[in-house]
């Protein structure tokens, strides 16, 4: 079987190709990625190595190129990560979301109907439900929770989903959707909550905390999703949606505490800012569907997941250092700098 792992060359993409590469040696496997600040190509230079695996520098909203890469390799699967995915940055720079979420979705699927496929699958998020109260422990997201998204990414992937149930229910298109819960692990861009806290505790450089840190968040260790993306290719049922999630709930303030702790740094060094407009207060998955029909669990406890992860980023100081740079210290500088001007908070 072909495979075509769209933004391969990102966070979970990275995790997913080296797990599939691993588990399923009759495959071939090719990453297209764009290669924008996220994407990372030494991520993949292990994979690269591999004669089953070939690498593509391409826009998912490039027709042409889809067109062209479709008709060349006839693949039989297409797993989609490829979007921006960070919320203050569709904030600041929504368009670029919704022409890679939006436009760039559409255009992989013209392209399954034109050439033909077993599986399109979405990887989606768990943002597109919007948030839930924090004093009501006992409501979780579920397959049916109405689509409530509050950013414009959010928004952007919600209407990914969206698009591509639409083209299974026209078309026939052979599409499956999951949604998953915050992941952490090797190979996140630093834009994010751990990496960056982690990164910001090694350097000792303040931890920058969005309002008072009590949003509460379900994490998922990388790998753990990457089992579960694998097991609905192989299993799931066409026209499905399944929630992947760890009942693994977590206020902010606790994660980056955590981390402190392991990292033996000082609390001194948390600094509360301003919080970002529409902050959604609490993301919780339940994943009874995905554990009954497909018999998926997460396998990976928080305390032993972000052990492994700040591990791997102890020990791989000259990847934080190489990306930590140029664009992303620039991005950085203008969403941590005066949030208050900026957000109007």
């Amino acid at each position: 079987m072909k495979v075509i792992v769209t933004g391969g060359a990102g966070f979970i993409g990275t995790n997913f190709i080296y797990y599939v590469l691993e588990k399923h040696p009759e495959n071939e496997y090719i990453c297209l990625d764009k290669l924008t600040y996220a994407g990372n190509l030494t991520n993949l230079e292990e994979a690269i190595k591999n004669p089953r695996f070939k690498f593509v520098k391409g826009d998912i909203a490039d027709r042409d190129l889809i067109y062209r890469l479709f008709a060349e390799e006839r693949p039989d699967q297409i797993v989609n990560f490829a979007a921006e995915s960070h919320v203050d940055r569709s904030v600041l720079f929504p368009d670029e979301f919704l022409r890679t979420n939006i436009t760039g979705v559409g255009v992989l699927l013209d392209a399954c109907r034109k050439y033909g496929i077993e599986r399109f699958h979405q990887v989606s998020t768990d943002e597109v439900y919007g948030d839930l109260p924090l004093d009501r422990k006992d409501l979780f997201f579920t397959e049916d929770t109405p689509l409530n998204p509050s950013s414009p990414y959010s928004s952007s992937k919600a209407s990914a989903d969206l698009i591509a149930l639409a083209y299974h229910r026209t078309y026939g298109l052979p599409v499956t959707i999951s949604r998953c819960s915050n992941n952490y692990g090797a190979y996140q861009f630093p834009e994010k909550l751990i990496p960056l806290m982690i990164y910001n505790a090694m350097h000792d450089i303040e931890l920058p905390v969005y309002g008072e840190g009590i949003n509460v968040r379900d994490w998922l260790f990388v790998e753990d999703h990457c089992i579960a993306i694998d097991l609905i290719l192989q299993s799931g049922k066409i026209g499905e949606v399944y929630n992947v999630g760890g009942h693994n709930e977590k206020q902010n303030i606790e994660v980056v505490k955590a981390i402190l702790k392991a990292t033996n740094k000082p609390k001194t060094l948390i600094k509360y800012v301003t919080d970002r407009p529409g902050h959604d207060l609490r993301y919780a998955i339940d994943p009874e569907k995905i554990w009954n029909e497909l018999g998926w669990k997460p396998l990976t406890p928080f305390e032993k997941g972000i052990e492994q992860t700040i591990k791997w980023y102890l020990e791989n100081v000259e990847w934080m250092k190489d990306i930590m740079t140029g664009e992303y210290e620039k991005y950085y500088s203008e969403v941590y700098n005066n949030r208050e001007e900026k957000f109007g908070r």
